[in-house]
């Protein structure tokens, strides 16, 4: 679904509350990758995207990947906001020229997410290398985090759900968002959006990592994070809003 927005109250507007949350157990959540090997905080996982040379045909290809590589958006029941949404189409618009730039919207996977802090189960979590997501085993649908979440981000499964993907089992009555991919990330490829692209119009990479492509495009250009005053240190920015 494309939404347009007005490009200023898009970019920035008020504040929120923030923070962080470990099991109660004391093992932490976010150690764990896919491929069961430690998760540290050696990287941080961030995309760029680089409006002004993404075509809008490309975002819909974007859209369609991530729909193909998880199985969401083809539910029968669902409809209007009710229907899953990892990743959309947003059109923005500058007051002042009336330029609309169209732009794919996710989870922007904050370095302090706020869907972590309101989740009552622990069911939303953020990875020690920056990916946010969410355990369906805890999740108990009370849609805190999608209440939080300043993106709208996050999706809730409404109906039953069949022929579901192995890497990403969902379940009704759950939230569900982007996960960069994680079981892609954890062998080493690249997420499914970013791989449909296949030029720097997206970019992904280790942001911690100074000689990474994505480190050395966003030392060059100008970038900024939507909703850049909340002060979440989104691992998603963007470039040409």
């Amino acid at each position: 679904m494309d939404k347009t927005l007005n490009r200023r109250d898009f970019i920035k507007t008020s504040t929120a509350v923030v923070g962080v949350t470990t099991v109660a157990s004391g093992i932490t959540l976010t150690t764990f990758a896919a491929n069961k090997d430690p998760v540290t905080n050696t990287k941080r996982w961030g995309m760029l995207i680089d409006t002004n040379r993404l075509s809008e045909p490309e975002i819909d290809v974007m859209v369609s990947a991530c729909k193909k590589e998880h199985g969401w958006g083809s539910e029968k029941h669902s409809v209007g906001d009710q229907k899953p949404s990892w990743i959309k189409k947003v059109k923005v618009k500058d007051r002042l020229t009336q330029k609309e730039t169209s732009l794919p919207l996710m989870c922007q996977h904050c370095e302090q997410p706020p869907c972590v802090d309101v989740c009552p189960t622990n069911a939303s979590m953020k990875r020690e290398d920056g990916i946010v997501l969410v355990d369906r085993h805890l999740c108990i649908g009370c849609r805190y985090c999608m209440m939080a979440c300043p993106y709208d981000a996050r999706s809730f499964v409404h109906e039953d759900l069949t022929n579901q993907k192995a890497h990403m089992p969902r379940g009704k009555g759950t939230v569900e968002s982007c996960t960069l991919c994680v079981h892609k990330v954890d062998d080493g490829e690249q997420p499914a959006c970013v791989a449909s692209v296949n030029s720097d119009a997206v970019i992904f990479g280790d942001l911690k990592d100074s000689n990474s492509k994505i480190s050395k495009t966003l030392r060059k250009i100008q970038s900024t994070q939507i909703r850049a005053d909340l002060n979440l240190n989104t691992g998603v920015r963007y470039s040409g809003i």
